[in-house]
């Protein structure tokens, strides 16, 4: 099978599965957060064992410590997935207003380059969207947010595969390789 062939079909498939996550997005967004509860157990359980390879009482300590948080996080996750959903989708509102205010600070100090507008409206959406979030966390948005963001992720990826298997087909393998 050609590679244009292979990223083609994984395009359609990529959009075939964000059309399905944004037909469910709440399934989903309970989905990403057992696997996370699942990848922090793994994690903290590592991290435990880990712990106990490091060097000096201090270290070994806080890396055991910080396995038990993650462990205790992940188990959270695991038994109670709507709240961890909630909490996973306060943690993506807060990144999202973090981001915008470092934005929006790094606009002014871009004043009088071509970069300042779009930098400030870009800072001014995140945070718009943060607020946005924290605005209609009780009306259930911030139960599908993960969801509705990795549907969304899943078409843009898809989409973005399908017109780059277009151009490998249009210009041969020798484009994918840097001159």
């Amino acid at each position: 099978m050609s590679d244009w062939l292979k990223l083609l079909l994984l395009g359609i498939l990529s959009v075939v599965f964000g059309i399905v996550i944004l037909g469910a997005p709440v399934v989903a967004s309970v989905a990403i957060t057992t696997l996370t509860g699942i990848l922090l157990l793994i994690g903290g359980g590592a991290q435990i064992v880990g712990g106990f390879t490091v060097e000096g009482a201090w270290g070994k300590i806080f890396a055991i410590i910080m396995g038990i948080v993650m462990a205790l996080l992940g188990w959270s996750f695991l038994s109670n997935p709507l709240a961890g959903t909630l909490s996973l989708a306060m943690v993506v509102m807060i990144l999202f207003a973090a981001g915008g205010i470092a934005r929006i600070i790094l606009s002014f100090q871009m004043r009088g380059t071509q970069l300042f507008w779009p930098t400030l409206i870009s800072g001014l959406l995140s945070l718009a969207l943060a607020v946005y979030i924290f605005s209609n966390a009780t009306a259930g948005l911030a139960l599908s947010l993960l969801g509705i963001l990795m549907g969304i992720e899943m078409l843009f990826n898809g989409f973005g595969l399908i017109f780059a298997a277009f151009f490998v087909k249009r210009n041969g393998p020798t484009a994918q390789q840097p001159t």
